[in-house]
């Protein structure tokens, strides 16, 4: 993670308690609109309605983290596009994880959709935290000093 501080970083003064701040809120989020997804598009496709759920509240959730992020920690400059375009490929290893996951959760666990997405949470966190502190936001030296 390179660039000039975002305001969160300012005040806090360490990055990752400033990716754990943003990534809780970008959690709670994006669990939201997976709640929002299969109370209502998930339940009205049946069966694996929950998968669904998952591609829907997957776009709106990485939208909104990325914003948050980019405004609130990282604050790069540039590369928009190209850091997007990182940012999804972080979190389509995590959602390839969720989909190999949810699954297994709720079709063979027996786990309620809501409750299974709960679990997988922590392990998609973990990779996040791990792909968009050395991948997604990275500037190289040059960019830096430029910057």
């Amino acid at each position: 993670m390179t660039g000039p501080p975002g305001p969160l970083l300012r005040l806090i003064h360490d990055q990752r308690i400033a990716f754990l701040a943003v990534g809780g809120i970008n959690t709670l989020v994006g669990f939201g609109w997976f709640v929002l997804f299969e109370l209502t598009i998930g339940r009205a496709l049946g069966d694996f309605g929950y998968l669904a759920t998952l591609a829907c509240a997957h776009i709106a959730s990485v939208l909104c983290a990325f914003v948050l992020y980019r405004r609130f920690v990282f604050r790069v400059r540039g590369h928009v596009v190209r850091d997007l375009l990182r940012f999804e490929l972080v979190y389509l290893v995590s959602l390839g994880i969720n989909f190999a996951l949810l699954p297994l959760l709720v079709e063979f666990a027996n786990l309620p959709p809501i409750a299974a997405q709960a679990l997988i949470v922590t392990v998609t966190t973990l990779v996040s935290w791990f792909g968009h502190r050395g991948f997604s936001f990275r500037r190289s030296a040059h960019e830096k000093d430029a910057g």
